[in-house]
């Protein structure tokens, strides 16, 4: 270092690769003094001017500030505050369009002077070398001093850290882009505030070389510049005009030879860069005790009547400054922000003026004509030529156009400084430096997807081991706890009780496991019995249609199965009271009635067998029937007129089952207690009624065997109303006569016997069909009360 500090004292200078030589159009605003802007009617001041975070709000709407009153809050970090330009009160904070290649809004607040620009509290520290190196950082901060360069990084953080190694101190007044003069005439009229914003920098950093870098083409800059740098170790350096002599790298490189390494900065190699106007801030900052609120713009270009530089406020609309400096507008002009090659051009005129802005270009059509339409790459090297980042923009243009963007970056995509000179020798007028723009865009947008999936990774990993340990250090305790209680009933004598818990109940699971598996027979005949139902169906129902009743009473009664427990439940309800008016119809003897009817025994079915006994009855519904017919007799040669009550009713082929299994089971036992219980009186006693001997009937039982008669009521008079011709009446609703040539004493035949457990059955289908049947049941039926005995 030594050496080359020799050297550099020693008047020598280097190069860098590449480079052109534009057309300077400095002329234009140079020649003329800096003057003061003004205070607009309106100032609009983004809440982030730099490269980092904003702060935190410090005002809310419709408060009054003063000028250089902070705005936002400044903090660690890469954090700078705002400050008012000028006192006045917050009229608005919202979303406003700001100075950026995006056009896109930023949050600002809205100041509206009161034409006052009264100053707050300031804090000027002349004697600054008494102050620590910390302090000076925070002041700088504080001030919200920025690279005014164009970069905007923070300043305080730029010189924190490393740069307290710093050996060479560089001081940048090249101002290469074209147009731009604004350090040009800082330096020509602030030479002596430059020097002491150097002073200050050098108590900071303690260099020991400090360079002052300017080019060729601004001598005057360069006269005043040498009589105020009288510090032994400040040198004035004049280059040769070369752009991009200003990027940084390449004012390293003309000064002092040495080149930055890839993704290396040059605070590592112990030096420090800083814009002259940053140095000028600086001074203002510490010394005078000043916020940065105002910065020179260059205004120029031919369509501005009277080009120069100018003293502006932060936050001041740009339609304003063109108003102000009249501009003399053509169609469709365009104001660019910043320098032809490096600026962007503005949305529209109603964007604020910031830190960054140093120049309002407002060229003519004939001055600065607009690109024309890109053509096809002719492998020139024109580009390549020209880089002063010594790059290969055409294969760069290449990758990047197709986004093969790994590929870009192992060319050094990043080390491009976007000078535009690559486009500017470019002959088929490609934007070069737009392709690498958006590459570099979607590859730091890639990468800031990754950090966040690497970061939540790493959160979701830290959480799984934190819930292992914690599943450890639990297991540990339950552990420990065992123990403890294991030693404790050891020494007191007694088992553990948790331990006896869990073996009692292993031995009760392992009984369980050992159980003989249930048996499913029962499920299996259930399931056959359902398949031989089906069948039972089918074959009662084709016997119903084939074969006719020979009898010609058998009373057909279907119940709906949705309602047969409803009318099970309400008979037994009300069984008790219906047994007694059962039991006055049982009565046989009475001298004023010829002939009374008979109830027919009914038995109540047990429900939980009578889903098997219709599965039998309906698999031989047929043979079943004529089983019934031959088991009830009716004609007696001594009773020419003996009326029979058949009770056994044509049941549904879905419950025909019930009848068939009764009848089949007992047809020749019925047959028998028929012929005993049918007595016939003398033909000499004149119609004298006789009861039957009704089997008797269990109080609890009457009920269904009632409703069973009335159901019949309506179908059994129709089917035997045209085969019964007798005049005299029958003994009961459910008795047909069968002749009508003498009198005769009529004998009730009893039914054959229903199994108990099958009764239930047929009282659900009798009662289903009560209420359709009761209406004409009474007119086809004469009332036993009434009937008379011939």
């Amino acid at each position: 270092m030594q050496h080359l500090l020799e050297r550099i004292k020693a008047g020598t200078l280097w190069d860098f690769h590449g480079g052109i030589h534009p057309p300077e159009n400095k002329h234009q605003s140079s020649l003329t003094p800096v003057v003061d802007a003004g205070l607009p009617p309106q100032l609009i001041i983004p809440v982030r001017q730099h490269a980092g975070p904003a702060g935190e709000l410090l005002v809310r709407v419709g408060d009054r500030v003063k000028k250089g009153q902070p705005l936002t809050r400044h903090d660690k970090g890469r954090i700078v505050p705002v400050h008012a330009s000028t006192s006045g009160t917050v009229t608005a904070i919202e979303q406003h369009t700001v100075a950026h290649p995006s056009g896109l809004d930023d949050l600002c607040i809205i100041l509206t002077p009161d034409g006052e620009d009264a100053w707050g509290e300031r804090n000027p520290q002349p004697d600054y070398w008494n102050l620590e190196r910390g302090e000076l950082l925070e002041r700088i901060q504080q001030a919200g001093v920025a690279g005014l360069g164009g970069a905007v990084f923070p300043t305080h953080s730029k010189l924190d850290g490393r740069g307290q190694l710093t050996e060479i101190l560089i001081v940048n007044g090249l101002e290469c882009e074209p147009y731009i003069t604004t350090d040009d005439r800082l330096m020509q009229e602030y030479a002596d505030e430059i020097m002491d914003g150097i002073r200050v920098l050098k108590h900071l950093l303690k260099p020991k070389l400090t360079l002052i870098g300017v080019e060729d083409n601004k001598p005057a800059a360069i006269d005043a510049l040498t009589r105020h740098a009288t510090d032994p170790d400040v040198l004035v350096k004049s280059v040769p005009t070369k752009y991009p002599s200003g990027g940084a790298k390449q004012t390293i490189e003309l000064l002092t030879g040495r080149q930055v390494p890839k993704g290396g900065r040059a605070v590592d190699m112990g030096i420090m860069v800083l814009n002259v106007a940053t140095v000028f801030a600086i001074k203002r900052a510490i010394i005078d005790g000043e916020p940065l609120i105002s910065r020179i713009v260059t205004l120029t270009g031919d369509a501005f009547k009277k080009p120069c530089n100018a003293w502006v406020r932060l936050g001041t609309p740009v339609r304003w400054l063109l108003q102000r400096f009249e501009l003399q507008p053509e169609a469709d002009q365009r104001v660019i922000m910043g320098g032809p090659m490096m600026g962007f051009t503005l949305p529209h005129a109603m964007v604020p003026v910031v830190k960054a802005t140093n120049c309002l270009l407002s060229p003519t059509r004939a001055e600065l004509p607009p690109p024309g339409p890109e053509q096809a790459c002719i492998r020139c090297s024109a580009c390549a030529d020209a880089c002063p980042a010594n790059l290969l923009p055409q294969e760069l243009y290449w990758y990047s156009r197709v986004k093969e963007y790994d590929k870009a970056e192992k060319l050094n995509l990043f080390d491009c400084i976007e000078c535009g000179a690559c486009a500017w020798v470019c002959p088929s007028e490609i934007p070069l430096v737009q392709y690498y723009k958006i590459a570099k865009d979607d590859i730091r947008e890639v990468r800031a997807e990754h950090e966040k999936a690497e970061r939540a990774k790493q959160r979701f990993e830290a959480k799984q081991a934190r819930f292992e340990r914690d599943k450890a250090a639990r297991e540990a305790r339950h552990a420990e706890a065992a123990a403890q209680r294991r030693q404790a009933m050891a020494a007191a004598g007694g088992d553990d009780p948790v331990a006896a818990a869990l073996a009692r109940l292993k031995a009760k699971q392992d009984a369980a496991s050992a159980e003989t598996p249930p048996d499913n027979a029962a499920m299996m005949a259930a399931r056959e019995a359902r398949k031989q139902e089906a069948l039972a169906r089918r074959a009662a129902k084709a016997v119903e249609t084939a074969q006719p009743d020979d009898a010609g009473t058998a009373v057909v009664a279907e119940a709906d199965p949705k309602k047969a427990a409803i009318a099970a439940a309400l008979a037994r309800a009300k069984a008790k009271k219906a047994a007694q008016a059962a039991g006055d119809e049982a009565t046989t003897d009475s001298p004023t009635t010829p002939s009374e009817p008979v109830a027919e025994p009914a038995a109540e079915a047990d429900p939980k067998k009578a889903a098997i006994a219709a599965a039998l009855a309906r698999a031989k519904a047929k043979k079943a029937a004529q089983a019934a017919g031959d088991g009830v007799t009716t004609d007696s040669p001594t009773a020419p007129s003996e009326p029979v009550t058949e009770p056994a009713s044509e049941v549904d082929p879905k419950k025909a089952a019930i009848a068939a299994a009764i009848a089949r089971a007992k047809a020749k036992k019925a047959a028998q207690t028929a012929g005993d219980e049918i007595t016939s009186d003398s033909p000499a006693a004149p119609s004298e009624p006789v009861a039957e001997p009704a089997t008797e009937v269990d109080p609890k039982k009457a009920a269904i065997a009632a409703a069973i008669a009335r159901a019949k009521a309506k179908k059994a008079a129709q089917t035997t109303g045209d085969e019964v011709a007798s005049d005299a009446p029958v003994s009961s609703s459910d008795a047909v006569s069968d002749t009508q040539a003498a009198p005769s004493e009529p004998v009730a035949e009893p039914a054959p016997e229903v199994d108990p457990k099958k009764a239930a059955i047929t009282a659900a289908i009798a009662r289903a069909k009560a209420k359709k049947l009761a209406a004409d049941a009474a007119a086809h039926t004469p009332s036993p009360s009434t009937d008379k005995s011939h």
